[in-house]
């Protein structure tokens, strides 16, 4: 009897959770990708489309979306959205100039019918760089405390050490036992 609930069990909990990775270019998108799959940092170029890959975190595996954060890219990112459980948007927490656009892309993001019932994980990366804006501010700046219909999370973290991206992880696969 114990044999047939742990297979029942194991096919029920190794559900697959789609991610969309998404973000201005030059966030850290890729980084992050392969820091989940590789633990370790590899040689990236500007994603023209997109990556995917899965990550297997204690029995949940998520397939990972990293689309290209260039300009003229991000009107083609709804064509990812469908069956999406979690968006993880990566800022770069040195770039002022641009949060307003990080904002705004988000804003869109979450108006959008397929990601209605999706979870967010905001990723302050580059919290190793001199200057750079911390996960607080960053928060504060896109109103995140606004959101009541998503579950979200920010995480400061450095995509190049991988600090920070257990924490991340851990967040979304606690919401992904939710789903």
């Amino acid at each position: 009897m114990g044999v047939i609930f742990a297979k029942l069990w194991s096919f029920f909990c190794n559900q697959e959770h789609k991610v969309i990775i998404v973000g201005l270019d030059n966030a850290g998108k890729t980084t992050i990708l392969y820091q989940f799959l590789m633990n370790e940092v590899v040689h990236t170029s500007p994603t023209i489309g997109s990556n995917v890959e899965e990550i297997v975190v204690k029995n949940t595996h998520f397939l990972m979306w990293d689309i290209g954060g260039q300009e003229s890219l991000r009107s083609s990112w709804n064509t990812y959205y469908s069956n999406t459980e979690f968006i993880i948007l990566v800022v770069d927490s040195t770039d002022r100039e641009r949060l307003a656009i990080s904002k705004e892309e988000l804003y869109r993001m979450l108006a959008h019918e397929d990601l209605r019932k999706a979870a967010v994980l905001i990723f302050a990366n580059k919290q190793d760089m001199k200057g750079c804006m911390s996960a607080a501010e960053i928060s504060k700046y896109l109103s995140l405390s606004s959101i009541k219909d998503h579950p979200w999370h920010i995480q400061s973290c450095c995509a190049l050490t991988g600090e920070g991206l257990c924490q991340g992880l851990e967040w979304m696969t606690s919401r992904a036992g939710l789903r």
